[in-house]
């Protein structure tokens, strides 16, 4: 799950809405208005009251758009916080049609473990299903390199959107997004400056080309659809019309490697935080939640990562990074179980928990029986359950060259500086790949999966392909193979370090329903 700083930025940002006193703005703010099913003249009313003016009104997931001198309150409303604008791109040319790639190795298959062990190879899925440009995959990041030797094929540029403008410095002068690169700071929508997304987007659906690596479906369609900034925030009103947009156009499944910022955990009561702050983290869990419905009851299956606290989700004890904006806001807080990471516990959300080479479940990895649905690979460097070491227990998967410049991951010639980023060239073109890990990289698996899924049972509809996600959902389940918990009913990792397993051998906190198979999911007949 990404954690960088932003994403999703905006013109408007918060100045700072984290003491009580200082509810009342002394100048004119943005603001996302949520109010019950069928209030929404009252809700009006409510920001009329408060000096502010309505400039929009989303009845489809019951929300305001308004600018107001004050936060406005009342019974009619749910939840205020502070809007980020945002912005979308113009169509350009589609992609081929539907394609279909030969079965081979890439020249970097070796190096992906996490392709064998859920059966993703040329001896294996490859060889039955690989997918078809008739699925649609949309991934809600950062971005994604579409001009990657490794992506590009399967690239829909037609469809992909920017649904947020990147700022170069915060409200207090300091380094945010760093400096625009492009006219209105508005990245086209084949751009990703961070590099999660275009990772996300290639262990998705590499194309099988002679070039790097493979993804779980290699045939599919990626579509982009950014809602985190270069900075790697991501605000809820650029993520809502992310996911309203996946539901109006036809997207078969979705990718959620991120939590909604700046709240880690969405607490609509806590005592340690003010009037202002919990409306806010109210705010976020009904947006989130309708946006989620919205999309899902228009066939979109969403899958999110499940967060890489190490924390049984069950559970929690403790937030310490809360809230992540403005820089330095974030405190520790007492947190309990009616406190919601999100979008990973909303309802209708595949979770997906990290496992590493061994198949332990990564240290890093949130957990939880009500929470997990099915684990993945994701890497894990601290993994010794096998013969790999280091960066190589992590998920290797494509990487944009300016990403990788502007980390000094390689010099100016291209050059790798790290062992974490590895260098192909052919034909005097040259791409890039770089190990990462964390349940961001175990999503996109589980996403992959889907989609084959989706090649599979979907029937002829908008976009393409369509499956229903209640049935698209069971399949999945079926795709997987059972992984019980520990024998000893726990993992230590360390000394000061023990995760405790709860659950069968079918269903438990560690791995949902198992791990997911492409194998399985090409060869299980149909129910």
């Amino acid at each position: 799950m990404h954690k960088a700083v932003f994403a999703g930025v905006a013109l408007t940002l918060l100045t700072t809405a984290c003491a009580a006193s200082q509810e009342t703005a002394a100048v004119s703010q943005d603001y996302l208005v949520f109010y019950p099913p069928g209030q929404g003249a009252a809700a009006t009313d409510a920001v009329e009251a408060a000096d502010g003016e309505v400039l929009s009104d989303d009845a489809d997931l019951g929300y305001l758009v308004t600018r107001a001198a004050r936060v406005p309150s009342g019974p009619a409303i749910v939840g205020v916080l502070p809007d980020r604008p945002i912005g979308e791109v113009a169509r350009v040319k589609p992609v081929a049609g539907p394609r279909r790639a030969a079965v081979k190795d890439e020249p970097l298959a070796g190096r992906q473990w996490d392709m064998r062990m859920i059966g993703a190879t040329p001896s294996g899925s490859y060889k039955k299903e690989i997918g078809n440009h008739k699925v649609l995959v949309g991934v809600i990041d950062t971005g994604i390199d579409g001009r990657h030797p490794d992506i590009a094929p399967n690239f829909n540029r037609a469809l992909s959107r920017n649904f947020v403008t990147d700022r170069p410095k915060d409200p207090k002068g300091k380094n945010l997004d760093g400096p625009c690169e492009y006219k209105g700071c508005k990245d086209p929508a084949d751009v990703d400056d961070d590099g999660h997304g275009t990772h996300v987007a290639s262990t998705i659906a590499s194309p099988l080309n002679g070039i790097g690596i493979g993804g779980v479906a290699p045939g599919v369609s990626l579509v982009n659809l950014r809602a985190g900034t270069d900075s790697g925030y991501f605000f809820l009103k650029p993520t809502m019309d992310a996911l309203k947009y996946a539901g109006d156009n036809g997207i078969d499944v979705v990718n959620m490697s991120f939590y909604v910022d700046p709240w880690n955990f969405n607490c609509p009561a806590n005592p340690a935080d003010t009037p202002a702050q919990q409306s806010e983290q109210k705010a976020i869990i009904a947006g989130m939640t309708r946006a989620v419905a919205y999309a899902r009851a228009r066939g979109v299956t969403l899958v999110s990562a499940i967060g890489n606290g190490s924390t049984d989700l069950g559970d929690p004890k403790q937030d310490t990074g809360s809230p992540d904006y403005p820089s330095g806001a974030a405190r520790s807080r007492k947190v309990d179980n009616t406190c919601l990471n999100v979008p990973a516990e909303l309802p209708g959300v595949i979770t997906v928990t990290s496992v590493g080479p061994s198949k332990r479940k990564a240290v890093y990895s949130d957990y939880g029986a009500e929470q997990a649905d099915v684990a993945a690979p994701g890497g894990d460097a601290l993994d010794t359950g096998t013969s790999l070491k280091g960066t190589a227990r992590e998920i290797l998967a494509a990487a944009p060259r300016n990403a990788l410049r502007a980390s000094t991951s390689i010099d100016a010639k291209g050059q790798p500086l790290t062992s974490s980023v590895i260098r192909e060239c052919k034909n005097g073109t040259c791409s890039y790949y770089q190990y990462l890990e964390g349940t961001s990289m175990a999503a996109p698996h589980v996403t992959g999966v889907a989609a084959l899924l989706v090649a599979r049972f979907g029937k002829p509809g908008r976009g393409g392909l369509q499956l229903d996600p209640a049935r698209l959902e069971s399949l999945l389940y079926a795709s997987t193979y059972d992984r019980g918990c520990p024998p000893s009913g726990n993992y230590r990792y360390s000394a000061d370090t023990t995760h405790v397993c709860v659950g069968s051998t079918s269903r438990n906190g560690f791995y949902g329903n198992g791990i997911v198979s492409a194998l399985k999911a090409v060869t299980i007949p149909g129910t």
